[in-house]
């Protein structure tokens, strides 16, 4: 079941929420989050039912032991260190059978000429999501930092249906405690229409910005796939119409899961902070899902080592932490490729950093242009990034990055060649400008301006938390007055009847769009 979709929106939400409040409204806590979990798992259950045992499964492992890590003592450690292993090992086998094994088979049989045979593995959806959550639950509680045992809590924690599917990755100290919170559970005018706004921003992102710039992007990339040359305005279409659709849909997609917890009185942790306004590529990781990146620096990277035995291991680790990181995204080459590329972001950076500091540049105060060229080759840098993450093939992605070096030369739209003066059209000429009547696109006022106007809107525009400091606190901020101060905007929400018929708009214009249901870019992670 899809956000974007009518059962989802005119069906599955309303009655989940008021039976949840109906119940809770009673006192009856433990039956309001048991209809929670039902719910949940009948949202899993509507993709492919037959995946909901496996969940389940994992669940019921994952919680047992769980509960045998959080009685470690530091006698028996030894022991309890072997039962975490087995719970990481098992849980990672699972991810990896699921989303890998015919990756590995197709590897072998290109590299051996063997002709092995798998029957195909449907990928189960949110497994990457589940499995990561739940081994840092197990590592957490072999370390005795686990605190809430009720199984229908853990339940919740791993199956709440806002985040289940593309995240955010919850840390159980962000979750369990929530769920023992009494006032989750009264029905609060402020919290629906703080949940409802978010929500519909985030609809708004996916269905009208990233939906509708995504057809400028697919044509280029499957050309490329197919061996097609491509130009250098068509690369660069397709490229920035990608970088702007995988922008706004994930970000349309961590508002919406924000926005349908706090309907439900659950805070989920912010996923997503304007990343393409980042200044270098470790700001960038710091904004773009944030959860994920989390989770890889605190059980992968940390796990390591880090940076405490040299730079020649740190850099080492970050390399391979990113490359693990890409693998996650998906099985396939060119994930490990864009794993690659931004590990080697890292270690640049970082390096950078670390001569700025021994010569002392960090000291002197930057100066606009300065930032405006650190933040021009940061995006330019994740552009070329998301090239090999959206290609299917490394000759696909070639071709696009060749294109945009303009190594195939330029093209321009034999519609446009009227419309130059006979001395322009011969300079152009001269400098190698060809123009092409069967351009694969790129030859479209609309799809420029619609990149363009996404891009000034990821730029320039507040985002969602900026936007909705006024009315909801993010997990971990104590000081609300320095949060509004730090979260200045033009654009600020507030409970009146100009925003609540500003927000009816929109949504009447999201569904008006939903004629065509497209799936988030994340699902397939």
């Amino acid at each position: 079941m899809l956000f974007n979709s009518y059962i989802f929106i005119f069906l599955f939400l309303p009655l989940t929420t008021v039976v949840f409040y109906l119940i809770g409204g009673l006192g009856r806590h433990q039956v309001a989050m048991a209809w929670l979990v039902a719910a949940s798992l009948l949202f899993y259950a509507w993709w492919n039912p037959a995946y909901i045992g496996l969940i389940l499964i994992s669940i019921l492992f994952n919680y047992a032991l769980g509960l045998v890590l959080s009685r470690r003592t530091k006698e028996v450690s030894l022991h309890y260190k072997a039962i975490m292993a087995l719970g990481i090992v098992a849980n990672l086998s699972l991810l990896g059978y699921y989303k890998y094994a015919n990756f590995f088979v197709a590897n072998v049989n290109s590299l051996l000429d063997t002709h092995w045979q798998l029957t195909p593995v449907i990928l189960p959806l949110a497994i990457s999501f589940f499995t990561f959550q739940q081994i840092a639950y197990l590592v957490d509680a072999y370390r005795g930092e686990t605190k809430e045992y009720n199984f229908l809590h853990y339940c919740l924690f791993v199956t709440f249906f806002p985040q289940l599917i593309a995240g955010p990755i919850v840390h159980h100290r962000e979750m369990l405690p929530q769920f023992s919170l009494s006032h989750i559970y009264r029905f609060a005018y402020d919290r629906i229409a703080v949940g409802t706004t978010i929500f519909l921003i985030g609809l708004f992102k996916k269905v009208v910005l990233a939906d509708n710039v995504a057809v400028y992007a697919t044509p280029v990339f499957i050309a490329a796939d197919g061996g097609e040359t491509l130009g250098f305005f068509e690369a660069w279409s397709g490229a920035l119409a990608y970088t702007t659709q995988i922008y706004f849909d994930f970000s349309g997609y961590s508002d919406m899961a924000i926005g349908l917890g706090y309907l439900l009185g659950i805070t989920l942790p912010t996923n997503f902070s304007s990343p393409y306004k980042a200044h270098n590529i470790i700001d960038f990781w710091r904004r773009w899902h944030m959860t994920l990146s989390r989770f890889l620096r605190d059980y992968l990277y940390f796990t390591l080592g880090g940076g405490r035995c040299g730079n020649l291991r740190r850099y080492s680790n970050l390399l391979f932490t990113m490359l693990l990181g890409g693998l996650w995204h998906g099985a396939g080459w060119t994930f490990v490729v864009w794993g690659a590329l931004h590990g080697s972001y890292l270690v640049i950076n970082h390096a950078w950093l670390a001569l700025k500091a021994k010569v002392r540049l960090d000291k002197h105060k930057s100066i606009w242009w300065s930032r405006l060229l650190a933040r021009s080759l940061t995006f330019f840098a994740v552009v070329i990034g998301w090239v090999c993450f959206r290609a299917e093939s490394f000759q696909g992605a070639l071709g696009v990055v060749q294109g945009m070096f303009g190594l195939n030369g330029v093209n321009l739209p034999a519609t446009a060649f009227n419309h130059f003066g006979w001395s322009l059209r011969l300079f152009l000429e001269q400098i190698g400008v060809r123009f092409q009547y069967n351009m694969v696109i790129g030859q479209s006022l609309e799809q420029w301006s619609w990149i363009a106007t996404l891009l000034v809107i990821a730029w320039l525009a507040p985002n969602s938390q900026q936007i909705m400091a006024r009315g909801i606190l993010p997990l971990g901020i104590s000081n609300r007055n320095a949060y509004l101060a730090e979260n200045r905007s033009l654009i600020h929400w507030s409970p009146t009847t100009v925003w609540a018929m500003t927000m009816f708009v929109i949504g009447v214009v999201c569904i008006l769009q939903m004629s065509e249901i497209s799936e988030f870019l994340y699902y397939q992670f």
